[in-house]
């Protein structure tokens, strides 16, 4: 074996390089073990094999592997810290451990923007609303041209009118020549936000156009447009993959009752999940990852293995849910998994977990529609970022819900957020005698201060409950016209009719 002079395993470090860029992780992961068997004084390796392991989502393993580069004396360890505390915020939902990395990541480097901006982050997530302008500020002043941290700062900001200073300030931004396009875009949805509580609504809506455009220009290389007729399709395959309700199988009383809660994005369901966490008996999981994860690495090719795959394979995909249920939120009864997407996958929650109850939030098609296109979702989300293409899954989504209720309509509840933010008593009280639960005053509370909500709509779920937003879109009739009209044409709008 090839050594250096000081006797450092060159040659199979090498190796496990090779083998992760050329993307066979697994097979890196094993070559790192391997070197730090036997050299286990190299940080860098301890830094390449966490980083894989955390990709890998070994997160424990992970935590363990960072922090046997920093013992070691690794280079730039306010790197590790940070990407420690990543780990601690957006998979194990430890933030107080986040917070931790992330001060000691700025003990070491008081000027390491990705930890401020970090740091910036869970401080909104966790409600400490001065606390998050302090640290948009401090990065601005170390940085002024860091748009992203404007964009921020302009969305915690209330504004007062059209002559706003911090108005002028995003225009500023936007015509400077050295923002690049997905800055650009940040700033323009925090501009667009601006006009809208202006009043200024068509020049809130070409604003909100351009960012939307400039979100598409920044992903371009990556991420490829939205695919109508691959959507359909994908649509067409999920519902002859689950033609049928799985049969009901009695077992064991399960110590934790997950309740996925789901819908189109910007529907309310980060609201009805807050209020539903109100309840003593009711943990917020948030958006938890577990399906699309599955989906897209045990699954595969979804949805057409579930015809082949065993009963025990399936079995054990609900096992490490259950498992990481329990990791993550030990002691706990009712845990809410809200992620919207899993719309997508109500067949294969019912497949897992056949007494599992859903909770579907809707909302006046038009207004979710202005939502979507009016926010800066992950641009993956190719669909978010065309009004047309906005309808087009709309009209997808009604489809497959139409078909995921004839199969299980009983155990699917529609909460309306127009409704939910009218009489929230009435909705949450119906929403919890579904899940079993007896009502509680607490369920009418918004989030408190250090519990942490980690959305896009972090502030808006904070607000006390009120009907700002619905019939939003009456503001943008002129610019939602053809919108409405091929919503109206879609046989299965039923009960949401505009």
């Amino acid at each position: 074996m090839e050594k250096t002079a000081s006797g450092s395993p060159t040659a199979m470090v090498r190796e496990a390089m090779r083998l992760d860029r050329e993307g066979r992780a697994a097979e890196a992961l094993a070559a790192y073990e391997r070197v730090l068997a036997r050299w286990p004084g190299l940080p860098d390796c301890w830094y390449n094999l966490a980083v894989l392991q955390r990709n890998a989502r070994q997160f424990s393993a992970a935590l363990a592997s960072y922090q046997e580069a920093l013992d070691r004396g690794v280079t730039k360890p306010e790197v590790v810290h940070l990407n420690r505390g990543v780990i601690y915020t957006d998979y194990l939902r430890n933030d107080a451990a986040a917070e931790r990395e992330l001060e000691a990541a700025l003990a070491l480097n008081p000027k390491y923007l990705p930890a401020l901006l970090n740091l910036a982050n869970l401080q909104e997530d966790l409600g400490r609303r001065a606390q998050a302008l302090v640290s948009y500020e401090r990065i601005l002043t170390l940085e002024p041209g860091s748009w992203q941290a404007l964009a921020r700062y302009a969305n915690l900001k209330t504004i007062s009118g059209l002559d706003d200073s911090l108005i002028g300030r995003l225009e500023r931004a936007l015509a400077d020549s050295r923002c690049r396009a997905e800055d650009r875009a940040s700033l323009g949805f925090a501009l667009g936000r601006a006009l809208d509580a202006c009043t200024a609504y068509p020049a809130a809506f070409a604003v909100y156009a351009e960012a939307n455009r400039r979100s598409r220009e920044s992903s371009a290389a990556n991420v490829p447009r939205y695919d109508r007729q691959f959507e359909e399709r994908f649509i067409d395959r999920l519902i002859a993959a689950f033609p049928l309700a799985p049969p009901r199988v009695a077992g064991e009383a399960l110590p934790q009752h997950p309740i996925f809660v789901c819908g189109m994005y910007r529907s309310g369901s980060t609201l009805t999940e807050q209020l539903l966490a109100g309840h003593p008996r009711i943990t917020p999981g948030g958006e938890l990852d577990f399906l699309p994860n599955a989906v897209q690495k045990n699954l595969a090719p979804f949805p057409e293995s579930i015809a082949t795959l065993s009963a025990q394979a399936l079995a054990a995909v609900g096992a490490r849910y259950r498992d990481m249920l329990a990791e993550l939120f030990p002691g706990a009864e009712y845990i809410t998994d809200k992620r919207p997407d899993n719309f997508l996958y109500i067949g294969l929650i019912k497949t897992l977990f056949p007494d599992a109850k859903i909770v579907h939030t809707t909302r006046e098609p038009l207004d979710n529609c202005l939502s979507i296109f009016f926010l800066h979702l992950d641009q993956r989300m190719s669909y978010a970022l065309d009004l047309m293409d906005i309808g087009h899954h709309y009209r997808q989504y009604l489809r497959l819900m139409a078909h995921w209720k004839a199969l299980f309509g009983a155990d699917i509840l529609d909460v309306s957020y127009d409704a939910l933010v009218r009489d929230p008593k009435s909705v949450i009280e119906g929403a919890l005698a579904f899940l079993g639960l007896e009502w509680d005053e607490r369920c009418l509370s918004v989030p408190p201060t250090g519990r942490a909500v980690k959305t896009a709509s972090v502030w808006q779920v904070r607000e006390p409950l009120h009907q700002r937003s619905s019939g939003r879109a009456r503001h943008y009739a002129r610019q939602l016209g053809a919108l409405r009209e091929y919503l109206e044409r879609s046989s299965y709008l039923g009960s949401y009719a505009m």
